[in-house]
């Protein structure tokens, strides 16, 4: 089925394999492709691009998203694709979309066309919120500053798009990178060991995914957390409900994607607990590829004791180990999460871009 888009340009639903093994068809790797330049088109970096195996397991649904992916044709090239993923927790009224398409093919209408399509499976499926994440690097063009008071982007193409179809910036959230050196990882191995001072009655704990089963509950706890404690602006994202089986889901779809992930925790030792954690991920078959630093959180009942520098320190100097040709690490975190940001500058990461968050209701 196609969906005439433009005079050239037509919408098509992306088919997957019927078997999860199946290697990715033709079409996959065209679409992974694709999907790669168009990215690489707004931020000018490689650091998201995905191999088809690697993006194959990410396209199927789960318990915790109902996956739907399109592309789009202008005559016989494929030059855009777009996605649609409507969250379980929500209740299925939330969902995640994107449109990408190749430079090449900017300012002629198509990205206006495909929208309505998106949009009307969405309200068919229920839902009422969508929410699109989007990179704006630095740019001549004026800028518009976060409703949080933190934070601006410029109003750039992918910005006056949004803005013209009633979607609404929520929160700009600040892409950073790390680089190594030797003088970066002494200065780490500092900031370690004054936070292990300052965090008497704490200890540091490591795993590899998949999860250890004595780690389980209290991982699925934190990953909960992580849904309700970091900075949410107003995009209304739904409260996460992780259990074993959630976090076992979780960790196969890494194996799956072939991405090996470091969790660093801290540990309260009078009970137990597991209070903070940091994970690092980086895919296995790129081991000269920058690295991607994904969540961090520290519980809040257990702030106040450096933890949150504790826990990314000692993650990082383990991580700069057991992978050495990794040039650096990359981070996403929102502009007005202050403590957070204080422990990453002071670490040595440097801001590259910023990203908005927006959304718009639909009715």
């Amino acid at each position: 089925m196609s969906i005439r888009l433009t005079a050239t340009a037509t919408l098509h639903p992306l088919v997957l394999p019927a078997r999860a093994d199946a290697a990715p068809t033709d079409m996959i790797r065209t679409y992974a492709d694709v999907r790669n330049r168009s990215i690489h088109d707004v931020t000018g970096r490689t650091e998201d691009a995905a191999t088809a195996e690697s993006l194959l397991p990410m396209l199927r649904s789960n318990p915790e998203v109902t996956r739907s992916q399109w592309y789009v044709r202008d005559g016989d090239e494929m030059v855009g694709v777009a996605t649609l993923n409507i969250m379980a927790d929500s209740g299925g009224s939330t969902a995640i979309t994107i449109i990408s398409l190749l430079r090449s093919v900017w300012g002629r209408g198509i990205g206006s066309a495909v929208l309505p399509h998106i949009e009307k499976t969405a309200r068919d499926a229920g839902v009422t919120r969508l929410i699109v994440w989007v990179e704006h690097p630095a740019c001549d063009e004026p800028v518009l500053p976060s409703p949080t008071g933190f934070g601006e982007i410029p109003r750039d193409h992918h910005a006056r798009f949004l803005l013209r179809h009633g979607f609404t910036l929520e929160q700009v959230a600040r892409v950073s990178m790390l680089t190594w050196s030797d003088a970066q990882a002494a200065h780490i191995r500092a900031l370690r060991e004054d936070a292990e001072h300052r965090a008497a009655g704490y200890r540091v704990v490591q795993w590899s995914l998949p999860t250890p089963a004595e780690h389980v509950a209290g991982y699925a706890w934190m990953k909960e957390h992580m849904s309700t404690d970091v900075p949410d602006a107003d995009l209304g994202m739904p409260t996460e409900k992780w259990d074993a089986d959630r976090v076992a889901r979780h960790d196969d779809r890494y194996r799956q994607r072939g991405t090996t992930v470091l969790v660093t925790a801290v540990e309260h030792i009078a009970t137990g607990e597991l209070c903070a954690y940091n994970e690092l991920a980086i895919e296995m078959d790129e081991p000269a590829s920058t690295s991607h630093q994904e969540d961090t959180l520290v519980l809040a009942s257990h702030r106040g004791h450096r933890l949150g520098m504790l826990v990314k320190a000692a993650g990082l100097l383990s991580w700069r180990e057991l992978h050495p040709d990794s040039p650096g690490i990359i981070t996403y975190n929102a502009e007005e999460n202050r403590p957070m940001l204080d422990i990453n500058e002071a670490i040595g990461f440097a801001p590259i871009s910023y990203e908005g968050a927006w959304k718009k209701e639909l009715r």
